[in-house]
């Protein structure tokens, strides 16, 4: 399945199993917890898009590199 979220005026898609969008909910949580954090908000400037697995979500770059981040 796939979502799209929004943190900081900028959308990116989630692709998450029909069975973990509990994750997709923590993952929101987790993003507002991070909001404050100057050093992942420019990251997330250069993400493309999240995969969901289980409890962790790995965020992938336009230059192919990953950003693993545990959201429970």
């Amino acid at each position: 399945m796939m979502r799209v979220i929004t943190f900081k005026n900028r959308s990116v898609p989630v692709y998450y199993p029909n069975e973990q969008s509990a994750s997709v909910d923590m993952l929101h949580h987790k993003l507002y917890e991070m909001e404050l954090d100057f050093d992942f908000r420019k990251k997330w400037k250069r993400i493309k898009s999240v995969e969901m697995v289980r409890d962790v979500a790995i965020f992938q770059y336009n230059d192919g590199t990953k950003l693993y981040l545990e959201v429970s």
